[in-house]
């Protein structure tokens, strides 16, 4: 998986948001919030590219102290909504 060319995120204010730019922007037309664990989640993905639920498993729990099954079901449930809103493939 990776995320898909010209969504970023944007620290606003005290929020996180994905946002499209250039045509990107004019596609999806609004912004996604995050919360701070699915933010970490989106730089990950971003810092690896081409990403699988597996490394970021790894890479979460190297991080925090999380055990692998929480990690994979956190993650899972964040990648198929951000699936669903189009901003990873």
């Amino acid at each position: 998986m990776r995320i898909k060319e010209g969504f970023i995120l944007r620290k606003i204010g005290d929020e996180n948001a994905i946002m499209g730019e250039g045509l990107a922007a004019v596609n999806f037309g609004r912004l996604l919030a995050l919360n701070d664990s699915a933010a970490w989640l989106w730089k990950e993905a971003q810092a690896q590219g081409d990403f699988t639920i597996d490394s970021l498993v790894a890479k979460l729990c190297e991080e925090y102290d999380v055990s692998p099954d929480e990690a994979r079901r956190d993650i899972t449930e964040v990648l198929t909504q951000l699936k669903s809103e189009g901003v990873i493939e």
